[in-house]
């Protein structure tokens, strides 16, 4: 600094002009900035923040002091003189400031007469942007500052931070007055707004995979909330002054610590960036981890060590920040009135029941393990939800060495409570998770970078027992509504540990159907519950596997899966389970398709445990044909029709559909000339329905609507060489768009019309083709990666080899396209596959 200084004396001696003094300015701090990267290596968090915040301070003044030097030439007075100060705000001011971070100043003045103080600010204000400073400047009259907070409560949270940079001390000491005023004025409406806007924060920002350490889930901005607090409640100018008062030294380091990994992450991602960067990336957290210091283990990887720190320190940050702003705000926001109230819903001593939440004192003494298990225990169903006194209560909870039997007993009556996950999710709060369940340590902040799962393990199995307690799909409920009380324990069971097994080096199903035996055991489950649970843990992700990836429909693959469930009851708890695993991962998640697959699985499967006979596809026709003839509006047609109906070709049509819905598709059928349609645009996705007797051409329709993305198509072959096709689409399209949908289908009707389409990759390993599939049907699996147009292309070579496709399952997952055709043996495609296949399948 000081050879700037140096250098702005020797341009202001030789009368430089403004703009070689501010290129001077700029160059130096461009420097300073490419220069960050060394200085990281040395220091990070803390205290690099305040070596940044000092050196931004010192450049500042330096701008001021030139600005000044212009304006006042030789009669230049005392800085403190001016009435002019330099106030540091926000992050800035807390001396947190990072590289990237906007710099926000405020410029206090009182407007005296024989000061030319507007040129001077306007003019610091246009040299620090020239300089390539990010400055986030608010300029304010000494007197007007109290009514600027009563308009715009940011101000006030901004204003309190407040810092002297440099200038007038007596305008500094006035302006403190005013802070002090400022902080004691409404504070509760303060309060409330503060923590209102702090709750929307979070539920935008959630803790997930790639979390947001500056506003989201035990962010900076959890950290600033409780500085906000303690400042307006307390006017405390630092958060370690309340140490001994509101916390004690060992909860404040713990914090602490963590809240200094976070600031070095948050350094060394704008330092990776080169800008302003608060999301913790995935593409970006391999040069995070390495800049931070880890390294590759045996065990674990530099970024799944990284991931699982960060992911512990916004556990902390949040759970000491939450616990503290509730401590410190409890007596502002509570109304005397309510006393009454609270003595009224008292359940036992400390203990109070208001609507469905648990609250007790922040100074009620600790109890064992043991005794605070028999305390939930004895809790009654309606309580759900446990305010933060009691998680902190629960936090300094008194823990044994080892688990005795008694404790084990608790233990167990907990996990067999109804209302399990207010109870699980009041223990993880408190720290005591992994305490009461041991084998639970490794899932807690375990990362899942499979780019399916949006949450850390631990998160995501909390998240799916909360779906098994509050089941929102109502065919899944009235399932999980037909088992009896045990295997409902079970299924909540499983929901929790399913990922018990994730973190070590095994297999996480196998290893979870070891651990769940090995929870049984020790807890006294009942030894047929507990092998059930165990073998649920062993193939909780199988139903939606096959769901999503094999034919359904065919024998083989319900015997295969069936075989791994063994009975119906368990079908019944893994298809529950199924559904808050998927549930969990995220919203939308569990959507129509999913929803529709499973469904028809399920009630695939459900004959297998009835009569294996069923499996065959000509009995199972045969029962859904006897179902159909059982309908009134079959009865009352003429024997002709009811000839033709018996009759449908399409073995599949059987298999797939209920006996109404097979019944509706006939009867439209038997009055098509030529062909007919109907367009489906549901909120979630579009659903065409074709059914004709002419040719269509399939390969023109996929590519004129190649813009749309194919969810799933069923072909079904009918009677009088009638086909029905049922596309539906993973997306709805505008409602104006309705009119062009429908001429590209009459189009489609034109067999010599074509249509430019994309040739996809498609490698010949990547295709496997079963001519054995069915008696009739030939298959073709294909597992590609994702392109527009692919099932286009595929159908416009099958049309060009005059090859029926009876059926196709769609599916795309994690980039990948997973589609699954069933061919008709007509002589068109297992005598000529070779040809096919040169045509269809690239080497690049």
């Amino acid at each position: 600094m000081s050879e700037l200084n140096l250098q702005i004396e020797e341009l202001i001696s030789k009368e430089a002009s403004d703009f070689e003094i501010s290129k001077v300015f700029k160059t130096y701090f461009k420097n300073y900035v490419n220069s960050i990267d060394t200085t990281f290596e040395s220091t990070g968090g803390k205290d690099f923040f305040i070596k940044h915040t000092k050196h931004t301070d010192k450049f500042l003044i330096q701008l001021y002091k030139y600005v000044l030097r212009k304006n006042f030439g030789s009669y230049q007075p005392m800085s403190t003189s001016v009435p002019i100060s330099l106030i540091a705000l926000g992050s800035y001011g807390r001396e947190e400031l990072c590289i990237y971070s906007d710099i926000d100043i405020m410029i206090l003045y009182e407007d005296i007469k024989g000061y030319n103080l507007r040129e001077i600010m306007e003019e610091f204000i246009t040299l620090a942007w020239d300089c390539g400073l990010k400055l986030g400047s608010r300029v304010h009259e000494l007197s007007e500052i109290e009514d600027s907070v009563k308009e715009d409560i940011t101000i006030k949270s901004s204003i309190i931070e407040s810092r002297l940079i440099y200038g007038s001390k007596y305008l500094w000491f006035s302006y403190e007055k005013v802070l002090t005023t400022i902080r004691k004025t409404k504070q509760k409406e303060f309060v409330l707004e503060k923590l209102e806007e702090h709750k929307q924060r979070l539920l935008k920002y959630p803790l997930k995979m790639q979390p947001n350490i500056k506003d989201g889930f035990g962010g900076v901005r959890e950290s600033n909330m409780m500085y906000w607090m303690a400042n307006v409640l307390y006017g405390a100018t630092n958060t370690k002054q309340l140490i001994g008062i509101e916390y004690t030294e060992e909860e404040y380091r713990k914090y602490r610590q963590a809240l200094e990994f976070v600031f070095r992450v948050r350094n060394a991602l704008h330092n990776i960036a080169r800008k302003k960067q608060d999301q913790v990336t995935f593409d970006i957290l391999p040069d995070l981890s390495s800049k931070l210091g880890f390294l590759n283990k045996s065990r674990y990887t530099k970024e799944r060590q990284c991931m699982a720190k960060l992911l512990n320190s916004l556990h902390t940050i949040h759970s000491f920040s939450a616990t503290m702003i509730k401590k410190f705000t409890r007596t502002i926001i509570f109304k005397n009135e309510n006393i009454v109230k609270l003595k009224e819903s008292r359940f036992k001593k400390n203990l109070y029941i208001v609507g469905n939440t648990l609250y007790t004192s922040f100074n009620a003494k600790p109890k064992t393990l043991n005794g605070l298990l028999k305390e939930l225990i004895s809790l009654p169903d309606e309580v759900t939800r446990f305010d933060r006194s009691y998680i902190y209560y629960a936090s300094k909870t008194k823990l044994p060495k080892t688990q005795s039997k008694e404790l084990k007993k608790s233990i167990k009556s907990v996990l067999f409570k109804p209302s399990l996950y207010p109870v699980i999710k009041l223990l993880y709060n408190a720290g005591l998770f992994e305490v009461v369940i041991p084998w639970a340590k490794v899932i807690i902040d375990q990362p899942q970078f499979d780019g399916y799962h949006q949450h850390p393990t631990d998160v995501h199995s909390l998240k799916t027992l909360k779906f098994a307690q509050n089941i929102e799909d109502d065919y899944i409920k009235s399932i999980f509504n037909s088992l009896n009380s045990s295997q409902k324990v079970i299924v909540r069971l499983v929901a929790l540990f399913h990922d018990i097994g994730k973190g070590r080096t095994q297999d996480h199903h196998i290893l979870g159907e070891r651990i769940f035996k090995e929870m049984g055991q020790v807890f006294g489950f009942d030894e047929k519950l507990t092998q059930l649970g165990a073998r649920l843990v062993r193939y909780h992700n199988m139903m939606s596997f096959v769901a999503t990836h094999e034919d359904i429909y065919s024998e083989k693959t319900i015997l295969n899966f069936t075989g791994l469930i063994k009975t119906e009851v368990a079908l019944k708890m893994l298809y529950v389970v199924t559904y808050c695993d998927i549930s969990a991962v995220g919203k939308n998640i569990f959507n129509n398709s999913t929803s529709s697959l499973l469904k028809q699985l399920y009630l695939q499967s459900l004959p297998a445990f009835e009569d294996e006979n069923l499996l065959n596809e000509g009995a199972r026709r045969v029962e859904k044909l006897n179902t159909i003839k059982k309908l009134e509006r079959y009865k009352n047609l003429p024997n002709i029709k009811k000839k033709k109906i018996n009759y449908i070709a399409s073995n599949q049509m059987f298999l797939r559909l209920k006996a109404e819905d097979i019944l509706d598709i006939a009867l439209h059928a038997l009055n098509v000339q030529n062909y007919t349609y109907k367009i489906v645009n549901k909120p979630t996705h579009l659903t065409i329905r074709i059914i004709r007797k002419v040719p269509l051409n399939l390969g023109y329709l996929l590519g004129k609507l190649e813009f749309l993305n194919i969810a799933s198509m069923n072909i079904f072959k009918l009677f009088d060489d009638k086909k029905a096709f049922y596309i539906s689409f993973s997306e709805r399209v505008d409602d104006e768009d309705i009119p062009y949908i429908e001429k590209i289908i009459d189009d489609s009707f034109d067999m010599n019309r074509t249509t430019k389409l994309l040739t996809p990759i498609i490698k010949k390993e990547n295709i496997t083709i079963n001519c054995n599939h069915t008696a009739y049907l030939a298959s073709m699996q294909i597992k590609e990666k994702d392109q527009k147009g692919l099932f286009a292309y595929i159908a416009r070579i099958f049309d060009d080899f005059g090859i029926d496709i009876e059926s196709a399952k769609i599916h795309t997952h994690k980039n990948l396209a997973r589609d699954l055709i069933l061919i008709e043996k007509n002589g068109n495609f297992c005598s000529q596959q070779d040809e096919i296949l040169e045509l269809m399948c690239t080497d690049k």
